[in-house]
Protein backbone atom coordinates (compact mmCIF):
# COMPACT_ATOMS: atom_id res chain seq x y z
CA UNK A 1 0.00 0.00 0.00
CA UNK A 2 1.07 3.95 -0.44
CA UNK A 3 0.27 7.04 0.26
CA UNK A 4 0.15 10.28 -1.36
CA UNK A 5 0.73 13.80 0.89
CA UNK A 6 -3.06 13.78 0.70
CA UNK A 7 -3.28 10.39 2.47
CA UNK A 8 -0.88 10.82 4.69
CA UNK A 9 -2.44 14.15 5.86
CA UNK A 10 -5.79 12.15 6.59
CA UNK A 11 -4.24 10.21 9.04
CA UNK A 12 -1.27 12.52 11.18
CA UNK A 13 -2.60 15.68 12.36
CA UNK A 14 0.68 17.56 11.76
CA UNK A 15 0.42 20.39 8.99
CA UNK A 16 3.55 22.81 8.05
CA UNK A 17 6.34 22.89 9.10
CA UNK A 18 5.75 19.95 11.11
CA UNK A 19 4.90 17.06 8.60
CA UNK A 20 7.76 15.43 7.44
CA UNK A 21 6.87 12.87 5.84
CA UNK A 22 6.57 13.39 2.12
CA UNK A 23 4.73 10.39 0.68
CA UNK A 24 4.17 6.41 2.39
CA UNK A 25 6.06 4.24 -0.80
CA UNK A 26 5.28 0.95 1.07
CA UNK A 27 3.08 0.14 4.17
CA UNK A 28 1.21 -2.91 5.39
CA UNK A 29 -1.30 -1.47 8.13
CA UNK A 30 -0.44 -2.32 12.17
CA UNK A 31 2.91 -3.87 10.93
CA UNK A 32 5.03 -1.57 9.03
CA UNK A 33 5.83 1.45 6.89
CA UNK A 34 8.48 2.79 4.34
CA UNK A 35 8.13 6.79 3.83
CA UNK A 36 10.10 9.05 2.12
CA UNK A 37 11.46 13.26 2.97
CA UNK A 38 12.87 15.58 0.50
CA UNK A 39 15.28 17.24 2.39
CA UNK A 40 15.27 21.07 1.22
CA UNK A 41 17.11 23.86 1.91
CA UNK A 42 14.21 25.98 2.40
CA UNK A 43 12.62 24.07 5.04
CA UNK A 44 12.91 26.60 8.45
CA UNK A 45 15.01 24.58 10.90
CA UNK A 46 18.13 25.70 8.33
CA UNK A 47 17.48 29.15 9.31
CA UNK A 48 19.46 28.14 12.42
CA UNK A 49 20.91 24.76 11.84
CA UNK A 50 23.63 25.62 11.14
CA UNK A 51 23.71 28.83 8.53
CA UNK A 52 26.98 28.58 7.52
CA UNK A 53 26.64 24.55 7.36
CA UNK A 54 22.61 23.17 6.92
CA UNK A 55 22.13 19.84 9.16
CA UNK A 56 18.92 18.16 9.19
CA UNK A 57 18.47 18.33 13.19
CA UNK A 58 18.36 14.63 14.92
CA UNK A 59 15.49 15.17 16.46
CA UNK A 60 13.61 16.51 13.59
CA UNK A 61 14.69 12.74 11.89
CA UNK A 62 13.34 10.80 14.89
CA UNK A 63 9.86 13.13 14.64
CA UNK A 64 9.82 11.87 10.99
CA UNK A 65 10.74 8.38 11.78
CA UNK A 66 7.69 8.43 14.25
CA UNK A 67 5.51 10.20 11.76
CA UNK A 68 6.38 7.16 9.46
CA UNK A 69 5.42 4.68 11.35
CA UNK A 70 2.33 6.35 13.24
CA UNK A 71 0.75 6.50 9.48
CA UNK A 72 1.39 2.30 10.09
CA UNK A 73 -0.57 2.28 13.16
CA UNK A 74 -3.04 4.42 12.67
CA UNK A 75 -4.04 3.26 9.58
CA UNK A 76 -6.02 0.53 11.16
CA UNK A 77 -9.55 1.06 11.56
CA UNK A 78 -9.77 1.09 15.23
CA UNK A 79 -7.10 3.44 15.26
CA UNK A 80 -8.94 6.32 13.01
CA UNK A 81 -9.17 9.34 13.79
CA UNK A 82 -6.76 9.04 16.91
CA UNK A 83 -3.16 10.27 17.44
CA UNK A 84 0.19 8.80 18.64
CA UNK A 85 2.50 10.42 20.68
CA UNK A 86 6.35 10.03 21.78
CA UNK A 87 6.40 7.57 24.81
CA UNK A 88 10.56 7.20 24.59
CA UNK A 89 13.19 6.39 22.15
CA UNK A 90 15.86 4.03 22.76
CA UNK A 91 19.28 3.12 21.33
CA UNK A 92 19.12 5.80 19.46
CA UNK A 93 22.41 6.43 17.18
CA UNK A 94 23.30 9.03 14.29
CA UNK A 95 25.61 7.91 12.44
CA UNK A 96 25.42 10.54 9.42
CA UNK A 97 24.22 13.91 8.97
CA UNK A 98 21.51 14.80 6.72
CA UNK A 99 21.61 17.70 4.47
CA UNK A 100 19.62 19.63 1.86
CA UNK A 101 19.11 17.57 -1.20
CA UNK A 102 19.34 14.31 0.59
CA UNK A 103 16.52 12.33 0.49
CA UNK A 104 15.76 10.66 3.70
CA UNK A 105 14.50 6.85 3.31
CA UNK A 106 13.00 5.89 6.33
CA UNK A 107 11.06 2.84 7.57
CA UNK A 108 9.17 1.44 11.06
CA UNK A 109 8.44 -1.73 11.91
CA UNK A 110 6.25 -2.18 14.89
CA UNK A 111 7.45 -4.61 17.12
CA UNK A 112 5.09 -5.14 19.43
CA UNK A 113 2.07 -3.55 21.00
CA UNK A 114 0.47 -3.33 24.64
CA UNK A 115 -3.09 -1.62 25.27
CA UNK A 116 -2.40 1.55 23.97
CA UNK A 117 1.11 1.79 23.83
CA UNK A 118 3.34 0.36 21.04
CA UNK A 119 6.98 0.11 20.07
CA UNK A 120 8.88 0.33 16.78
CA UNK A 121 12.03 0.08 15.44
CA UNK A 122 12.82 3.22 13.26
CA UNK A 123 15.55 2.96 10.46
CA UNK A 124 16.38 6.39 8.34
CA UNK A 125 19.07 6.18 5.81
CA UNK A 126 20.40 8.43 2.87
CA UNK A 127 21.69 6.75 -0.41
CA UNK A 128 21.45 3.30 1.61
CA UNK A 129 23.71 4.79 4.38
CA UNK A 130 22.76 4.48 7.50
CA UNK A 131 22.31 8.06 9.08
CA UNK A 132 20.21 7.09 12.54
CA UNK A 133 18.24 3.93 13.99
CA UNK A 134 16.46 3.94 17.21
CA UNK A 135 13.38 2.13 18.87
CA UNK A 136 11.17 4.46 19.41
CA UNK A 137 7.60 3.46 21.87
CA UNK A 138 4.81 5.92 22.00
CA UNK A 139 1.07 5.65 22.91
CA UNK A 140 -2.43 6.03 21.49
CA UNK A 141 -4.60 8.84 22.18
CA UNK A 142 -7.93 10.65 21.06
CA UNK A 143 -6.77 13.22 19.19
CA UNK A 144 -8.96 16.08 21.11
CA UNK A 145 -8.09 15.00 24.82
CA UNK A 146 -4.39 14.01 24.46
CA UNK A 147 -3.16 11.98 27.63
CA UNK A 148 -0.23 14.27 29.40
Amino acid sequence: MQLNNDEIRSILPHRYPFLLVDRIVDMEPGEYARGIKCVSANEMQFLGHFPQKSVMPGVLILEALAQTGACAILSLPEYQGKIAVFGGVKKCRFRRVVVPGDVLEMSCEITGKKGPVGFGKAVARVDGEIAVDAEISFAISDAEQPER
